[in-house]
């Protein structure tokens, strides 16, 4: 399995500048990324290993390598996927309601990853380890919807900034419990795990992140509400445990709501239906959007119309 390289070439202009801005300012990279490369000797100025503090001359030739993921005995498995969007760089794919990301423990195969590496080959993203390559970021396993997945570091690192500076257009239906009174709200409150059960996370200032949720209320129901989320942030169960605490739980939710769950929806009534974000290429804004899970449709039209 070969590297991949990038070569870069310094002119007079970028002479006296340090590496780790120039490589960030010509490429996807990040200098946090360009740092972790140079330390691991990915770098090279006219052929030789330097130091983050090297100084960029006119006429240097720059070289980046960066290795594929490696093979840790993840299975390729032929499993259909529904995809959006394709090219060289990015695919975007509507994840089915009951599919696991990536491998963890108890799910070691039948993942998404499992699929991408059987549709994709060599081409996924190495920067997000080797247990999820294109990986850029995730929703939960009964959540259904749209992810975009990158086929290269550059497109990765391209993304992974979207994200990080919020600007990625993420929207998610849920039906939630009750007659929400306040038709659209900002949800500001802060997200870490939960002090005694470690597998759930709750709103709390201990050890916790910044999240920021806001919704519209589309439709009142029989006992429920269906809404509209669009994330600033993207915490683990953010939707989940933001609409929880205000009083209002996912209907399907066995995690954070009531204990006797709907168990028709098979998980929480979630379900991320548009998505838009820069292409890393072509720097062009691009949106997409997926219908309803069968299980969501059916029970939004069972609750609609009982």
């Amino acid at each position: 399995m070969m590297n991949n390289s990038t070569i870069l070439h310094s002119t007079e202009e970028w002479a006296g500048t340090r590496i780790d801005v120039f490589v960030s300012k010509n490429t996807d990279y990040s200098r946090n990324a360009v740092q972790l490369l140079i330390e691991e000797q990915r770098i090279s100025v006219n052929d030789k290993v330097v130091s983050k503090s090297y100084k960029m001359k006119n006429g240097d030739v720059l070289s980046i390598i960066v290795e594929p993921p490696k093979d840790v005995g993840i299975i390729a498995q032929d499993i259909p996927l529904d995809i959006y969007y394709e090219d060289e760089d990015i695919l975007v794919v509507n994840k089915p309601k009951g599919m696991v990301v990536h491998p963890a423990n108890g799910n070691e195969d039948g993942t998404l990853v499992n699929a991408l590496m059987y549709h994709c080959k060599d081409s996924l993203s190495g920067i997000n380890g080797e247990i999820r390559p294109g990986i850029v970021h995730r929703i939960d396993k009964d959540t259904s919807g749209l992810l975009v997945v990158a086929k290269n570091d550059i497109s990765h690192e391209h993304l992974a900034k979207q994200f990080k500076n919020h600007s990625i257009n993420r929207l998610y239906y849920a039906i939630v419990y009750g007659n929400v009174k306040q038709d659209s709200c900002d949800i500001e409150a802060p997200i870490g795990r939960h002090k005694t059960d470690r597998k759930k996370f709750c709103v709390t200032q201990i050890n916790s992140k910044y999240a920021f949720t806001h919704y519209d209320v589309i439709e009142k129901l029989n006992g429920f509400t269906l809404i509209k989320c669009k994330l600033k942030t993207g915490r683990t169960h953010q939707i989940r445990v933001h609409m929880q605490s205000i009083g209002y739980p996912l209907a399907g939710d066995s995690v954070y709501g009531p204990k006797n769950c709907i168990t028709e929806l098979k998980g929480q009534a979630l379900h991320a239906g548009i998505l838009g974000f820069i292409h890393p290429k072509t720097e062009e804004y691009i949106e997409f959007s997926s219908p309803w899970s069968q299980e969501f449709e059916k029970f939004y039209n069972k609750v609609k119309f009982k």
